[in-house]
């Protein structure tokens, strides 16, 4: 290893890194620090000229802690010289440059890694757990403050300097990109300069986030809250008890909401130092070759942010979104997990995201919005639709015919021949799976090849469908049988009136059947997209259950739960 750039922070850079017994020299072009160098690390070699460290054949990688600005054209020249980066964040100060990086290290197969120190600490690890697990609840909001009267920087403002920090640990926390972006700020010691930003994002899931940063505050603080329905969680970083959860509920009587305050839940971490465990990650990831947790392209995520932060500073507010797949060329307009295996030639949204150790195959075609879980294969010649939600280890096989809309549960099983043996090739004979738009499958349910899944059809869980499906119908069953019917919502259609018009109790659409065996709906094409103000739940599935009268050991009752949280 090389560190270069030995002052505020490299300092501590060098420390870690000589500690780990990979320090081979230190660079910076301020020769004074040489004698502080020898002084404290007095086997480590010094030179001032970057050029040498570059040409040095016995360096594998360096460390770059320089300002800002020479981010781009230094680890440029290093991964050009064939060395493993790891650069203090930001990546870079152009969007432009940090993809260049990212496509630079992927074709010299080299590291690439961002100095975003709280990836690595242990409270931040353990949130990541928590909301992961569902210890939260569902996630309402969250605000992060990076305040303090410190060092101040006339190279860059605070928002490039403090936000970094705080916008990787949003994003890795929520695993989404913000769809829009506000921010606003002042310049008080420098013009041009600004001391001061609070920045405002908001989530395509619904979730909100602000982070307000300054080096003009009278105290230190350094402070990250959530928010969930279930539990508040806090992470001080200058606290003694760095995350701390408060079971706070609210109640509501006589149609008020009341907080009810309980008592904070300290949090046991992990004791080490996150510099350190950054510093042992990247060698780590140098020795075995393998992406780090805040490679390039999560740098890369996190300069887009910053730049539309920039950008709304000056502008007002940024569609995040949308200037980010303009940007990108069509192949990269999608989110893919490092550990998932996209082919060439396989077709992607806008807007999809693929997640942990997911194959999408040559010639499958996904449209935009999909969600596309863990384990999940996509074979060659599959077409999906958009808005499609994938849940963990599904395999969609060569015929399938996803159409827009449609939920896939868990472990759910789709086949493309009837009678498969291994001895006998059957690949010209595959037989095409038709899921039209809306329809649910459970999870564990198997789909004969053949079928096909009626509009907004509810195939409840294990079930095992061996015949077309009409639409809205609720299937059970092994083999599957038709109980009922369901709502474009998700609930069962029961207690016609009169006329066989039953009433949705939660969108208030009326459906009747139009024939025996055929229903309709009687207020919303089953084409139309849904309005607005019906396209988001308010009232969970437990407590609409609560208002109707549902026949007991119905599977939509326990099966309906389960894809109301999936969802």
């Amino acid at each position: 290893m090389a560190v270069v750039g030995v002052g505020y922070w490299g300092k501590n850079l060098v420390r870690n890194f000589h500690e780990l017994g990979a320090l081979e020299a230190l660079c910076d072009m301020e020769t004074s620090a040489e004698a502080i160098c020898k002084r404290d690390y007095g086997d480590v070699r010094f030179c001032s000229d970057f050029d040498k460290i570059l040409s040095d054949s016995s360096i594998d990688a360096v460390a770059l802690a320089t300002p800002a600005v020479t981010h781009y054209a230094m680890a440029k020249a290093a991964l050009e010289a064939g060395k493993d980066v790891l650069v203090e964040k930001p990546l870079a100060t152009d969007v432009r440059h940090g993809e260049d990086l990212v496509k630079l290290a992927e074709a010299r197969r080299r590291i690439l890694m961002v100095g975003h120190i709280l990836r690595y600490h242990p409270a931040i690890l353990k949130l990541q757990q928590l909301i992961r697990d569902g210890a939260l609840g569902k996630i309402s909001y969250l605000y992060s403050n990076r305040l303090n009267i410190g060092k101040i920087r006339t190279e860059e403002n605070i928002l490039w300097s403090f936000a970094p920090h705080d916008i990787s640990v949003m994003l890795s926390l929520l695993n989404e990109m913000p769809a829009s972006v506000t921010c606003q700020g002042g310049a008080y010691l420098n013009q041009g300069v600004t001391d001061v930003t609070l920045s405002h994002f908001e989530f395509p899931s619904g979730v909100q986030g602000h982070i307000f940063v300054s080096w003009l505050h009278p105290i230190k603080e350094q402070r990250l809250v959530v928010v969930g329905s279930e539990k508040m969680a806090v992470f001080d970083d200058t606290a003694e008890h760095k995350l701390v959860l408060y079971p706070h509920k609210v109640e509501w009587k006589n149609r008020i909401p009341t907080a009810v305050k309980a008592k904070g839940e300290t949090v046991d971490l992990e004791d080490r130092e996150p510099l350190k465990a950054e510093c042992l990650h990247f060698l780590e990831c140098v020795q075995s070759r393998t992406s780090p947790v805040s490679d390039g392209v999560e740098g890369l995520r996190v300069l887009r942010v910053l730049d539309a932060c920039q950008r709304a500073l000056q502008n007002g507010e940024i569609s995040l979104a949308d200037s980010r797949t303009k940007s990108m060329p069509p192949e990269r307009r999608y989110f893919a997990h490092d550990s998932a295996c996209i082919d060439e030639g396989a077709e992607i949204g806008a807007g999809t995201k693929i997640w942990h150790f997911s194959h999408i195959m040559k010639g499958a075609r996904i449209g935009e919005r999909c969600v596309i879980g863990q384990n999940v294969n996509v074979d060659g010649g599959s077409m999906i639709g958009s808005n499609v939600k994938i849940q963990n280890n599904v395999s969609v096989y060569t015929g399938a015919v996803i159409e827009d809309d449609v939920f896939l549960g868990p472990s759910c099983v789709l086949t493309n021949v009837s009678n498969p043996r291994s001895q006998i090739n059957r690949h010209d004979l595959y037989e095409t799976t038709w899921l039209k738009r809306g329809c649910t499958v459970g999870a564990n349910a198997t789909i004969l090849c053949g079928v096909t899944i009626g509009r907004y059809a509810f195939v409840g869980a294990g079930s095992v469908v061996t015949k077309n499906v009409p639409d809205f119908a609720l299937m059970i069953g092994n083999p599957a049988r038709q109980v009922g019917w369901m709502s474009r919502h998700g609930h069962r259609l029961e207690s016609p009136d009169s006329n066989g018009v039953m009433v949705c109790p939660e969108s208030g659409y009326r459906y009747q059947e139009s024939e025996p065996g055929v229903l309709q709906c009687l207020d919303l094409d089953e084409e139309a997209p849904l309005p607005p103000e019906l396209s988001r739940g308010s009232t969970s599935y437990r407590q609409m259950k609560g208002r109707l009268t549902y026949h007991a050991g119905s599977a939509a009752g326990s099966s309906g739960a389960v894809f109301n949280h999936q969802g």
